[in-house]
């Protein structure tokens, strides 16, 4: 542990020392991170930017009292060491240990939850106003990264905090998709801490008061004001949205930070209105092959510091690359493919699309609103779109793919990404409600494969059809089931029968499976003498192999990597009830809770969904000792 940085167990430290040891604790905290995301793996890159701004942050402003609040979480990682939980580090993102996202029932100094992006404004604007109700003289922070500012609901939140003149309201953007450049250095110092002193704030006051009087001086003196900050800062949108802009400053240079945080703050409590500060900063700033590389340490496993990262061999594919591959080679035969992501092409697998078929390949910024309607937009024309989004992410153009694609039955295909759990990235990146919510669309369809090679034939299904579709695969490998080159159509909303059971005697058991959970399946069925089946089709639902099984089992097994409630497993219950057939059901899926961070297997045991869970399950409801039959 290095001198500075083990004395701050809380911000009301760091505030103890003197200006000269800022940037001193800053390098060493810097090194702190680099060590402890090495042993742990998490978010890197993003985080070494933000080192000067935290501190600077903890510096100036009266955290807890003052909220602050990070957009996008992934960048918070000095903050969670800044705020007592340094101890805690070696517990990032593993099952029981701290969060890789700031989350209320961790700290009071996280003081909102963000992993999906672009939601700080709102939250700081609720905060604030919130304050004034009830008479708290506090200033609300949100710190946005320039990715996150390209969604809508950024600017919504600035639309609607503009109009409040006198709101303690600061907002930060974080603007790390550039390096710093030349404007960025003395002169430009110099005018963000002029527009946010004194002296310019009350001069500005001043003239506006005289020159009310007389309108035409007063809309020319404004103009000019715009036109000269405007040749030296792109702020002038912001101003437009009632936001006091000042900036670009460097984020990384805290001789320039601290005084204008200062300055910020004051203006924000001496009623002068919502303040926009705009910082650059650098992506891995202080390591050096994260400075190279950026994207490749945007979010690493374990890795040694001194040696970087090494290219991990694997024999198996990962349900990412088969849609990456897959992508390419539908591009290929058909050229209405176009592909879109809101702002994720690498963790979709799509940088080899990209370079092959640039003219076909859109990324929208965090936009998944627009994504979902852009992409009905193309299909109106005749053209087939692939969103590229993570389940969890699909969420938030929920009411687009209702209004704008089903219900106008477009043919756009939804790949949904980490699907079911994803380990270390927790509750809120978790893909666990796509099948209840994409179930109750009409026109839709939904599909989950078994394997990797399931998973190329699905999304070929899907791409064939004309109405709009959703392949749901999980992160990471599968078992391993080699792919071929192959454009397989399977037949639509027909499962296969993988065991069947030659049980003599009752009980008969038949375990229909969605997903990837097929092989645990056949696993547990060997147990049992049991019937598998793979269903494939969530909707289309094989409903006549549904009521087959019923027919001939004494009891009905489904399960799912997903929410149980309005899943895949009642779905079959529905069909069985509507079909007039009485046969006992277990419905095996994720419980009704928000799931926490942890390894993969460890978490899906938790949840029963491992081979010793589902036999235990279905010896129970059988009246079987699970021990003796496990045996």
């Amino acid at each position: 542990m290095t001198d500075l940085l083990k004395t701050i167990n809380s911000p009301a430290d760091l505030r103890e020392l003197t200006r000269e040891q800022l940037p001193g604790l800053s390098q060493e905290l810097r090194d702190f991170l680099v060590d402890s995301v090495s042993k742990t793996g998490g978010h890197l890159s993003s985080n070494l930017g933000t080192v000067e701004l935290t501190v600077a942050l903890h510096y100036v402003f009266q955290t807890p009292y003052d909220r602050l609040i990070w957009d996008v979480g992934h960048q918070s990682y000095p903050h969670k060491i800044l705020t007592g939980r340094r101890d805690k580090m070696d517990t990032l993102r593993h099952y029981g240990g701290i969060s890789g996202f700031p989350r209320r029932v961790e700290s009071e100094y996280d003081t909102f939850g963000t992993a999906h992006s672009s939601t700080s404004i709102s939250a700081a604007l609720g905060m604030a106003l919130g304050a004034r109700a009830q008479g708290e003289k506090r200033v609300a922070v949100a710190v946005i990264g320039d990715g996150a500012m390209s969604a809508g609901m950024a600017f919504e939140a600035l639309n609607n905090g503009g109009i409040h003149k006198d709101l303690p309201l600061v907002v930060i953007l974080n603007d790390n998709d550039m390096s710093i450049s030349p404007a960025v250095g003395a002169l430009n110092r110099y005018l963000a801490r002029l527009m946010s002193g004194r002296f310019y704030a009350a001069t500005k006051k001043g003239l506006d008061s005289v020159l009310s009087m007389a309108p035409p001086l007063r809309e020319f003196a404004k103009r000019l004001e715009e036109h000269a900050k405007g040749m030296v800062v792109p702020g002038t949108i912001f101003e437009e949205f009632g936001f006091n802009y000042i900036g670009p400053i460097d984020g990384h240079d805290l001789d320039s930070l601290i005084p204008t945080l200062q300055n910020v703050r004051r203006l924000a409590l001496e009623g002068e209105g919502p303040q926009f500060l705009h910082i650059v900063t650098k992506k891995g700033q202080g390591y050096k092959l994260a400075e190279a590389d950026p994207i490749l340490y945007h979010g690493p496993g374990k890795f040694d510091p001194a040696k970087g990262i090494t290219p991990a061999a694997s024999v198996k594919k990962t349900f990412t690359q088969v849609f990456g591959d897959w992508l390419c080679d539908m591009a290929e035969a058909d050229k209405r493919l176009v592909g879109i992501t809101p702002a994720m092409r690498e963790g979709s697998g799509m940088v080899d699309f990209e370079a092959r078929f640039p003219d076909r390949y859109f990324d929208v910024g965090i936009a998944e609103q627009h994504a979902v309607t852009f992409a009905g937009g193309l299909a109106c024309e005749g053209m087939k779109p692939v969103v590229a989004i993570y389940s969890t992410f699909l969420q938030r153009g929920y009411d687009q793919l209702i209004h704008d694609v089903a219900l106008q039955d477009l043919p756009v295909v939804f790949a949904l990404d980490r699907s079911g759990l994803v380990g270390a990235d927790g509750a809120t990146h978790a893909g666990v409600y796509d099948i209840p919510f994409i179930r109750c669309i009409p026109n839709m369809l939904l599909m989950a494969p078994a394997d990797e090679a399931e998973c190329r034939d699905l999304l070929t299904t899907a791409f064939k059809q004309n109405h709009p579709s959703a392949v749901r695969y999980p992160r990471g490998a599968g078992v391993g089931v080699a792919v071929t080159k192959e454009l397989k159509e399977l037949p639509l909303g027909k499962g296969e029968i993988r065991r069947t059971s030659t049980a003599k005697n009752s009980p008969k058991v038949a375990i229909l499976a969605f997903g990837t959970l097929l092989y645990p399946a056949l696993e547990v069925a060997e147990a049992f003498d049991a019937t598998v089946a793979n269903m494939r089709f969530i909707k289309p639902l094989d409903t006549d192999l549904v009521c087959e099984l019923a027919k001939s089992h004494d009891l009905i097994v489904t399960l799912e990597e997903g929410a149980i409630g309005g899943g895949a497993g009642s779905a079959c219950l529905e069909a069985l009830s509507a079909a007039g057939i009485e046969v006992p059901s277990l419905v095996l899926g994720l419980p009704d809770r928000f799931i926490d961070h942890g390894d993969h297997a460890l978490l899906m045991k938790e949840c029963g969904l491992d081979v010793e869970g589902i036999t235990k399950a279905i010896a129970l409801k059988l009246g079987i000792n699970p021990k003796k039959q496990a045996a």
